[in-house]
């Protein structure tokens, strides 16, 4: 377990954490929350080893293996794949074990090798690291492409990657949403439900956070307190507490209140001078409680759009896409033929794998990229306010906050007072000096609220929302949503937050196959057809004899998933139309359905033959191949054979273990088979 007692932690001159004590248990998964700035990431450094405690004590198993995401861009010509392989330590020791034993001619140290490896699973390592890069959205074009050729955010997916494929008893994972969309959340999410070792997570993903952790650490004003449960089961705890304190601390002051009363009033009178003086003393042993004080909550609203034009936009075959970006110098259609109405006052999510061209439609309404072709037509007093996913897309880094503010008046053509773009910058916690703050050096929270801010001062009445919440925190989440909820004019919002999508949207639309269509369905529907394609994903590449990834503490033998056939995009079920009700039909039916029940029972026998006796003879396979490991493992151990002998025995358990995998698969897909049949014919 890991124990915190009284300890204290230091940045610069700020306290970090002051006398925190809390015990981590094994196999716990915890939610570590706070503001931004509250210190959240100097624990995960103290955690890991990078930072050491000023005082008090700090106690975590030594020999415990941690998995975190590196922070810094790698740099490198290997593979994805490879990249992400190099992230499995014991399998990197093994394969390195390997070349030295083999440069040494020394066949025993080559055994013990391939019995590292086998421990490692080697054989299905490529597969396994694959499956981990397709879940959090490569694709698979993708997967032998240089680590060099990707943007910053897709390299932070690889380095997300290469820690899940590290066997670890502690995980410590730092926002590891804020560069996916919802499929790979949703994608993740399931990952780490199934993860085994101790999981200590930072995330302003409530929903993530709720379907995830188990306990909440919450970190404030220097104090770390644990709450049993969930994000939403520690906001009810909290303020539970909170109202506790509040009455406590409201009793106390009354009480002292009430001793001062009687001292300053008898503290001059010689016959009460005895039961005052009695009374200080006591009001100087009480014990003082803290005032229930809270960081004020950031609230902001977006102003009454001037006008409300219905339809807002109307599109008509427009395909969206980037001007000469092929090769051949024409253009790359991303969207064909767009055929939609943008209507007053509706919410629209925008859902969509990632690469369909969800941000490509966004941004092609936003005028941020031409349309390639089709007619789109604006209603008249269209006002379009655009959040762009990479918020520097807006911004520029050697303006301040004031100085973007006027940019922006002149722009608009709106005249006013440096005072008054002052004090509309407070509203968004931009105060004193922060406001000659280069935007360069502000934290991405910071630069998400300043175009929050502008978003609002543009008074817009069509809101183009691209992942406005990946660095938000939890407060300023909520805040946005209220403020979205409150506005009269349409929203259209991309974003892997489904807290956001839940409580603001009501359709969705979505991107696929290079079209867009409504998604008859709602989240939850959503997230299933998401993980009945990842299993299809999983399928595709476990066909190459290799499991799907284990999200475990410690190196296990291959845990092979049935993955069954992807479901189509949800629809609304058909109500069956009832049966005419004839009796003499009904008997003549009931005649034909027991000579079809027995001709369909023929049918599957004869389907289900070929199948069966195929997994009889895995089985008996399967058998002949463990009793032959048994032998060989029981050789090795005895210290009986030469050393070529123990080196071609290491290199037959290794031959074995592949075979055993792929055996294993096809038994899972033949049940797989045989039961399907049984279904359809049931």
């Amino acid at each position: 377990m890991i124990t915190l007692k009284n300890l204290t932690l230091r940045r610069g001159v700020k306290v970090v954490l002051d006398s925190a004590t809390v015990t981590l248990n094994p196999g716990e998964r915890i939610g570590l929350v706070g503001r931004n700035g509250a210190g959240k990431s100097s624990l995960f450094a103290l955690l890991a080893g990078r930072l050491g405690a000023d005082a008090g004590d700090f106690e975590i198993p030594a020999r415990w293996r941690m998995g975190e995401v590196a922070q810094h861009m790698p740099e490198t010509e290997d593979s994805a794949t490879d990249f992400v392989l190099q992230g499995d330590t014991p399998l990197m020791e093994a394969q390195a074990e390997l070349a030295a034993a083999e440069a040494a001619d020394d066949g025993e140290a080559m055994a013990h090798a391939y019995m590292a490896l086998e421990e490692a699973n080697a054989f299905d390592a490529k597969a396994r690291a694959q499956t981990l890069l397709m879940g959090l959205g490569f694709r698979t074009d993708q997967l032998d492409a240089p680590v060099n050729s990707f943007s910053g955010g897709w390299r932070m997916r690889l380095q997300l990657a290469r820690a899940l494929m590290c066997p670890s008893d502690l995980m410590l994972l730092d926002e590891p949403t804020n560069h996916l969309d919802l499929d790979a959340l949703v994608w993740l999410e399931g990952w780490l439900k199934r993860y085994t070792g101790t999981l200590l997570m930072i995330s302003h993903d409530r929903e993530f956070l709720d379907a995830i952790t188990t306990v909440t650490l919450h970190l404030e004003d220097a104090k770390l307190t644990r709450y049993g449960g969930n994000y939403t089961t520690f906001e009810e705890m909290r303020a539970e507490r909170m109202t506790q304190q509040a009455a406590a601390y409201g009793k106390q002051q009354e009480r002292m209140a009430h001793l001062q009363k009687f001292i300053d009033r008898f503290k001059a009178k010689a016959s009460k001078a005895k039961q005052a003086q009695s009374r200080v003393k006591a009001l100087e042993r009480m014990e003082k409680l803290a005032p229930v004080l809270t960081s004020a909550d950031f609230s902001f609203e977006f102003r009454e759009p001037l006008s409300l034009p219905d339809p807002m936009l109307a599109m008509t075959d427009v395909v969206c896409g980037y001007l000469k970006a092929n090769a051949d110098g024409s253009d790359k259609a991303i969207v064909h033929n767009i055929n939609r109405t943008v209507l007053a006052g509706q919410r629209i999510g925008v859902l969509g794998a990632n690469g369909q061209g969800k941000s490509t439609v966004v941004k092609t309404i936003a005028h941020a990229h031409p349309q390639l072709a089709g007619q789109m037509v604006e209603g008249k007093g269209l006002a379009i306010g655009y959040f762009a996913q990479q918020e520097m897309d807006l911004l520029h880094a050697d303006d301040t906050p004031l100085q973007h503010m006027v940019r922006l008046a002149k722009t608009l053509g709106i005249h006013t007072r440096e005072q008054e773009l002052r004090d509309f910058l407070g509203q968004f916690r931009f105060v004193g000096e922060m406001v000659h703050q280069q935007v360069g050096t502000l934290s991405g929270g910071e630069k998400a609220r300043l175009v929050l801010g502008s978003l609002v001062w543009q008074r817009p009445n069509l809101l183009l929302l691209d992942e406005p919440t990946n660095h938000l925190d939890l407060q300023t989440r909520e805040a946005l949503s209220m403020a979205l909820n409150e506005f009269e004019g349409t929203v259209m919002l991309v974003s892997h937050d489904r807290a956001l999508l839940r409580e603001v949207c009501d359709e969705f639309w979505m991107v696929a196959d290079g079209v867009v269509k409504p998604f008859d369905g709602d989240l939850d529907d959503y997230q299933k057809w998401l993980l009945e394609r990842s299993r299809e994903m999983q399928r595709s590449l476990s066909g190459k004899g290799a499991a799907a990834p284990s999200p475990v503490a410690a190196p296990a033998k291959p845990a092979v998933v049935a993955a069954p056939v992807a479901a189509p995009a949800p629809t609304t079920p058909k109500v069956p139309t009832s049966p005419a009700a004839d009796p003499a039909k009904r008997k003549d039916d009931r005649k034909d359905d027991r000579k079809s029940s027995a001709q369909a029972r023929q049918n599957l026998a004869a389907q289900t033959r070929p199948l069966r006796n195929e997994l009889q003879q895995t089985d008996k396979r399967m058998e002949t191949l463990a009793a032959e490991r048994t032998e060989l493992e029981a050789a090795i151990v005895a210290g009986t054979m030469s050393g070529p002998d123990m080196a071609e025995a290491g290199r037959r358990l290794n031959h074995i273990g592949a075979e055993v995998a792929m055996l294993e698969e096809r038994w899972l897909e033949l049940n797989e088979q045989i039961d399907a049949l049984n279904a359809s014919a049931g």
